[in-house]
């Protein structure tokens, strides 16, 4: 009887480990599916402070520079911006891609039986959500367009008096001698 619960013991233990190792290599195959996904995130976390910088910049250069030198500031400072952006975001995709595993892999593993992550394999493999997925980037340029399209009237009187009720404070808190250098 001893041996029977031994043996018992020591299927049940296999099993277990077998069951774990299934659906640990279940959770690198969605992150292997979603590593678009992921990869994306990066590049928007990277190039958040360049498109911050660039807008800031615009309104400066607006407020600041003769307009016949606008448009050449403008390149250049883009031309600035792709290359920090061509160091940065490679830097911060690998980080991403590497902290992935054991950041949303244990949560996929707690969350999702294996059952449930062999569905999920199956949902992200499916041809239709592959065509879905691929016109994500033309839906979200449609929606901006229209919304911008859409509401532009209404936001640059609201942003212009948002940019004049700064900069007047702005001016009032740095004093006199400062208000003839600070942005209008």
């Amino acid at each position: 009887m001893m041996w029977k619960t031994i043996l018992l013991a020591a299927a049940l233990a296999t099993a277990a480990t077998a069951h774990a190792q299934d659906k640990k290599a279940l959770v690198a195959k969605v992150l292997q599916l979603q590593q678009p996904g992921i990869e994306a995130t990066a590049r928007q976390m990277a190039e958040l402070p360049a498109l911050q910088m660039l807008q800031q910049a615009v309104i400066a250069i607006r407020q600041r520079v003769p307009e016949d030198k606008r448009e050449a500031l403008a390149g250049d400072l883009q031309a600035e911006a792709r290359k920090y952006a061509d160091e940065a975001v490679p830097i911060v995709r690998d980080a991403a891609l590497k902290a992935a595993p054991t950041t949303i892999g244990p949560i996929l593993e707690e969350k999702f039986t294996a059952d449930e992550l062999k569905q999920l394999i199956a949902i992200l493999e499916s041809p239709v959500n592959r065509k879905f997925q691929s016109l994500g980037v033309d839906m979200q340029r449609a929606l901006n367009e229209k919304v911008v399209a859409e509401s532009r009237a209404a936001i640059e009187p609201k942003v212009q008096a948002l940019q004049q009720s700064m900069a007047a404070k702005l001016n009032a808190a740095a004093g006199p001698a400062a208000g003839a250098s600070a942005p209008r």
